[in-house]
């Protein structure tokens, strides 16, 4: 094979076959009489070891460390651990497109959420929500659970959705508490009461331990971008679903 047709086969360009060769990741090939490279089918393996492991996010360097060890395996062991790796790329893919198929429907329905393609869970608690009320805090909460939607792993991410339906109920109420606070001080008197109906909806796994302010973080972002009561009540009904938490637990040994 010539360097076109064995990009073309492994699924790579000629240039990053170039840069293989400048990188020592793959040695150079024997040359025909012509002059033009020569390769084989040891050298499309190897090549599609590299973009493997590329894609899966290792440096240069790394990839180097990786195929060192690789050195004296037969050709059938690594070609049977690169099917294994096409084998759970497929399964990513086909988990992708389990995902995706109920967000298609929602789009095709006109019913996409504005934030676009969320999860499942989310777009089930959103649907649960309603139309927000037109509620400013709503629509802060709003793109913090659609951040959340992206960046937390997949099983936190069913397991705080789970737990936000609970206050889902209560959203109006809750929403409207908040909001009331836009304006007043974090000392405001109105501030224990949202605090305190906010814990009452909440479960007991919410109990987190919240940054201090100004440490950075998702945390204080979410935080800073509320008013300074907002903060105060949301920051004190975590405190109040902890200090229950507790003295559940207590509970629980003191009866055993």
């Amino acid at each position: 094979m010539r360097i076109g047709e064995i990009a073309a086969l492994v699924g790579v360009t000629p240039r990053a076959v170039r840069h293989y060769h400048q990188s020592g990741l793959l040695p150079e090939p024997g040359r025909r009489a012509n002059g033009y490279r020569e390769y084989g089918v040891r050298d499309a393996v190897l090549l599609a070891r590299i973009r493997r492991l590329t894609e899966l996010g290792l440096g240069l360097d790394e990839v180097r460390d990786v195929l060192a060890d690789d050195e004296g395996r037969g050709l059938v062991e690594v070609l049977e651990e690169l099917s294994d790796d096409l084998a759970r790329q497929e399964a990513v893919i086909r988990e992708r497109r389990e995902r995706l198929a109920p967000l298609l429907a929602e789009a095709r329905a006109g019913r996409l959420p504005a934030e676009g393609p969320l999860s499942p869970e989310l777009t089930a608690l959103l649907a649960g929500l309603g139309e927000q009320f037109g509620s400013p805090m709503a629509a802060k909460d709003r793109e913090v659970l659609a951040l959340l939607d992206t960046v937390l792993p997949e099983a936190e991410r069913a397991r705080l959705m789970e737990l936000m339906h609970g206050a889902a109920g209560s959203a109006r109420e809750l929403y409207g508490l908040l909001d009331a606070l836009a304006d007043a001080e974090p000392d405001d008197p109105r501030v224990e009461g949202a605090a305190r109906a906010l814990a009452a909806v909440l479960p007991d796994e919410m109990a987190v331990e919240l940054p201090a302010e100004g440490a950075g973080g998702l945390a204080d972002t979410f935080f800073a971008d509320l008013a300074p009561a907002q903060s105060a009540a949301l920051r004190r009904a975590v405190e109040l679903v902890a200090a229950r938490r507790t003295e559940r637990t207590e509970e629980g040994v003191a009866d055993r």
